[in-house]
């Protein structure tokens, strides 16, 4: 079989491989050859035909763990046994927010690679947050031990079945994030790891599963949101899921684990020092 040089080919592995076919077939005289040449080379490869993008992941996902390491956030974007991995993608799937004009779905706002961004990127959210912020809403504090764990269907809350929990979670926080669309294209706070991980301790309550004692709705969540300052500014962020370093730039560097209990009880308990700081008040 021939794949000619242009055919749209999705690289499941190989990327570099396939990166250097189409550079030689640019242009072979910045390589010292020409198309005769090219004509005589013979690449193996595997071609899948009506591929599901599940499947697709989970293939990647088996043959680089276990061969060569690739990045951890990367590998377990691409795990679909893991449940934390396919909620998020599910999450992401699920909303359509406005972005220049246009409506496109959230999951093309999501970096699967990454596990910080860069101003470059035009991203707003790595997956590994996004995920974080899946496993606190399954767990609550729990789940940010978890955030960097893999997640499997038996080890859901008690008493719960994986398409209950999907049910419960995935419209909840797809609601949110539509109603917080502003805040992430913009790249606020709200992006940050431990904020959504913060978010997600914040929303557990209000899940069926949940142990909380004192009945927490929907609505009451909504109404502790209002008024949150997302912007990232050190008034409102400084030492609770940010630092400011000694140039006086804000670091939300900070991860799940250092500050994601630390936004949750600023989210939850506003008349605390943190609650009142996050409201500007």
């Amino acid at each position: 079989m021939t794949v000619a040089p242009g055919t749209m080919v999705v690289a499941i592995d190989g990327e570099t491989q396939t990166t250097a076919w189409h550079d030689l077939y640019d242009d072979p005289e910045a390589y010292g050859l020409t198309y005769a040449h090219l004509s005589r080379v013979r690449i193996p490869f595997e071609l899948y035909v009506d591929l599901a993008p599940a499947d697709a992941r989970q293939i990647f996902y088996d043959r680089n763990v276990q061969g060569v390491a690739v990045a951890k956030n990367l590998a377990m974007s691409m795990d679909q046994r893991d449940f934390g991995t396919r909620l998020a993608h599910l999450v992401a799937d699920s909303v359509r927010i406005d972005v220049d004009g246009q409506r496109v779905p959230f999951a093309r706002l999501v970096n699967v690679s990454k596990r910080q961004l860069s101003t470059g990127d035009r991203e707003v959210v790595p997956l590994s947050a996004l995920r974080a912020l899946v496993v606190t809403t399954l767990y609550g504090r729990g789940g940010v031990a978890r955030s960097a764990e893999s997640v499997h269907e038996d080890e859901l809350p008690a008493g719960t079945r994986p398409e209950q929990v999907e049910a419960a979670v995935v419209p909840i926080l797809g609601d949110l994030i539509a109603r917080h669309a502003r805040e992430f294209t913009e790249r606020g706070a709200i992006t940050a790891p431990a904020v959504l991980a913060g978010l997600g301790i914040a929303v557990h309550p209000t899940m069926p599963w949940s142990e909380s004692g004192a009945v927490f709705r929907m609505d009451d969540l909504l109404r502790l949101l209002d008024g949150i300052r997302w912007e990232r500014e050190a008034k409102y962020w400084d030492g609770v899921a940010a630092k400011t370093g000694t140039s006086g730039r804000l670091n939300f560097s900070g991860g799940v684990k250092d500050s994601g209990g630390r936004v949750a009880d600023a989210i939850l308990y506003p008349a605390t020092e943190a609650g009142r700081q996050i409201r500007g008040l």
